[in-house]
């Protein structure tokens, strides 16, 4: 059983990372900064391929654990979990927030340019130089 407890501990910690990672995207974010947008979306990607293989790990290990637990083992596989859920649950927190951020940039983006649209169509309303004669064909 210790190496179940060992495998979650070890999931907790890439949680850990994600939810770093989420921190110091959130500031870049907060600041109109998405430049390391693509890279932010790749490192998570990462860490996600590394709990999805933690997990399986976890599941194998499980198979060969006895029934029985002593109350050390229950008590540390009980606080790995609940430490589980209380990342999990801020990481779905950041997520909305990320994606609150995002979707506020790209609103700001549309209505830039929606109002370069309609200054560009005012502008080219005015001519300038001299008027062209125009002729009439029916003439």
């Amino acid at each position: 059983m210790q190496e179940v407890i060992n495998l979650l501990n070890q999931k907790n910690q890439h949680l850990e990372r994600f939810y770093r990672r989420n921190e110091d995207e959130i500031l870049n974010f907060t600041d109109g900064n998405f430049e390391n947008l693509e890279r932010f979306y790749h490192s998570r990607e990462v860490i996600l391929d590394m709990i999805g293989c933690l997990d399986q790990m976890i599941e194998e290990a499980q198979g060969r654990v006895d029934a029985q637990l002593t109350a050390d083992e229950k008590r540390q596989a009980i606080r790995a979990l609940d430490k589980k859920n209380d990342l999990v649950t801020q990481i779905l927190s950041q997520d909305l927030q990320i994606l609150s951020l995002i979707e506020s940039a790209k609103s700001n983006i549309i209505k830039e340019l929606s109002q370069v649209k309609v200054a560009k169509k005012a502008v080219g309303s005015y001519k300038s130089g001299q008027p062209e004669p125009q002729l009439n064909e029916k003439a």
